[in-house]
């Protein structure tokens, strides 16, 4: 089976500080904190960035686990630090616990959840491209970053 490793996702406002992200046929509401605002009706965007990292290396752990035929069951639990100026995450820690690793696939375990395609991004970071549309403007602005 061949799998689409590109992809298209829309993000739409809600009020507020509310959005959804629709991505295939799912949808995923972000919002701020009420200490920030929001309405707190869903995780902040940074929560999702932070959970996408832990989300994928979790991902990667099972795909790991199910291959070498070990127990499943990964948790993993990522603590995150936000620096300023500009504002961005500036640490995050992840701690995986998988239980029934033994001793000696413990360091290709480890490999392995540290190239997860999110981690990898973070290493590599996309290019990132900006095109602003503005709905009384006849030409497009390209931002590229």
């Amino acid at each position: 089976m061949e799998h689409n490793r590109n992809g298209t996702l829309s993000v739409l406002w809600h009020g507020g500080n509310r959005f959804d992200i629709q991505v295939r046929r799912h949808t995923i509401r972000v919002d701020q904190s009420m200490d920030f605002g929001g309405g707190d009706t869903g995780p902040t965007p940074v929560e999702l960035f932070v959970g996408s990292l832990a989300a994928c290396v979790a991902h990667c752990a099972e795909r790991y686990l199910h291959r070498c035929e070990l127990s499943a069951g990964v948790t993993v639990t990522a603590d995150y630090e936000m620096g300023l100026r500009p504002a961005h995450v500036s640490h995050i820690k992840l701690v995986i616990e998988a239980p029934g690793v033994p001793e000696g696939l413990r360091e290709s375990f480890s490999n392995v959840i540290q190239h997860s395609a999110v981690h990898n991004s973070l290493r590599l970071p996309p290019e990132t491209t900006y095109e602003i549309r503005i709905a009384e403007a006849a030409a497009a602005v390209r931002v590229q970053q």
